[in-house]
């Protein structure tokens, strides 16, 4: 399954460098939020609404897939966030060999475009 983060670029640039990617949200690492949320292509534009709308740090669509997470030693659970509201969650720093695509995303007109 297909799931996203949105990263600010800086932040993905450190992961290049480092070999993984450690941020969990804006300003929080893996290591005190305790895992890196992400979202479904469903959920994304939410997410994108909510926590990124008039930042001006560019930023990018990291893809990835649960499978290749889980099979890299990446544990992905669902856990639900609000009544029947679930968000995928990485309970791992992702090696940057396990993002499959990193998309540049900018929004237009209220939009994530990426």
């Amino acid at each position: 399954m297909q799931i996203l983060h949105i990263a600010l670029l800086p932040d993905w640039d450190d992961a290049v460098a480092a070999g993984a990617y450690r941020i969990s949200t804006i300003g929080r690492t893996i290591d005190e939020e305790g895992f890196i949320h992400a979202s479904t292509p469903e959920q994304v534009q939410g997410t994108a609404s909510r926590y990124y709308a008039g930042r001006t740090e560019p930023l990018v669509v990291l893809v990835l897939d649960t499978d290749r997470l889980e099979a890299g030693g990446v544990p992905v659970r669902f856990d639900e966030t609000a009544p029947g509201v679930e968000f995928p969650h990485l309970y791992a720093a992702v090696p940057v060999a396990l993002v499959d695509d990193v998309r540049p995303a900018s929004f237009v007109d209220g939009v994530l475009r990426f």
